[in-house]
């Protein structure tokens, strides 16, 4: 359900293609912000934390899980970028696609690339649930598993946004620009799921499993959003909402978890 949820929100931002075809650069980059910021908090507070946690109650070095965990995360998505061919929404008018050569279409390239980085926030958020079903004693609560899909559902909309309104740019009607939209986070339930079923199997990884979701998700936002949303200038717009998306999910899984 919470993985449906993160979904949904990234729809409600694709379809913002039915009201108008283009958003003022200035929204969009502090959108992207806000969304960084709230991963970034994310990351720590509800993935690495819970981490360090879970080992050092287990007895063994505290920092261990969440350092390798950490490194795994980003390596892979790293691995994955050199690989999935893919276009960035900021970059499709200069056609820089990556990945391996590719004669794919501009729109699949675009959706990839959204996929990609919906990937790790829908296995992020199954590994946080699957944590909080173990009952472990310092492990993930439901209230943070909670807060963490709340926060990501949140940033899920200028998301959908960043992919619908290129889409729409490039052509498509208002109908494919938001289907395709929509279609890029609906990696993030099968991940979800992927991510609860693969911990309750193996209770031992959950720390690591806590850490590479984290590291995946800052991996996006350093290589990805943070270079995205100040490319066109407003760093001190960017640098702002930033903080706020910091300041907001910090406060979620605080107060709830």
């Amino acid at each position: 359900m919470a993985g449906v949820g993160t979904w949904a929100l990234t729809a409600l931002g694709a379809a913002t293609v039915f009201l108008h075809r283009a958003l003022p650069q200035r929204l969009l980059d502090g959108m992207l912000g806000f969304a960084a910021g709230v991963m970034i908090a994310a990351s720590f507070w509800s993935l690495l934390a819970p981490a360090i946690d879970l080992a050092e109650a287990g007895g063994g070095p505290s920092w261990f899980p969440a350092a390798v965990g950490f490194l795994c995360g980003a390596a892979f998505l790293r691995l994955i970028d050199q690989i999935l061919p893919h276009l960035h929404p900021d970059l499709a008018d200069r056609g820089d696609a990556e990945g391996v050569p590719t004669h794919w279409r501009r729109t699949t390239l675009l959706v990839l690339a959204i996929t990609l980085h919906n990937l790790p926030e829908g296995l992020a958020v199954g590994v946080a649930f699957g944590g909080a079903a173990s009952n472990v004693t310092n492990g993930v609560s439901l209230a943070a598993a909670l807060a963490l899909a709340v926060g990501i559902a949140l940033q899920n909309v200028p998301e959908g946004v960043a992919v619908a309104m290129p889409l729409r740019r490039e052509g498509l009607s208002r109908f494919r620009a938001f289907w395709f939209g929509q279609l890029s986070a609906a990696v993030e339930p099968v991940a979800a799921v992927a991510g609860a079923a693969f911990v309750g199997m193996l209770m031992p990884v959950l720390p690591y499993a806590l850490a590479f979701a984290a590291g995946a998700m800052l991996y996006v936002v350093i290589e990805e959003l943070l270079p995205a949303a100040q490319r066109e200038g407003h760093a001190d717009l960017v640098t702002s909402a930033t903080l706020i998306g910091f300041t907001l999910m910090m406060v979620l899984d605080v107060a709830l978890g």
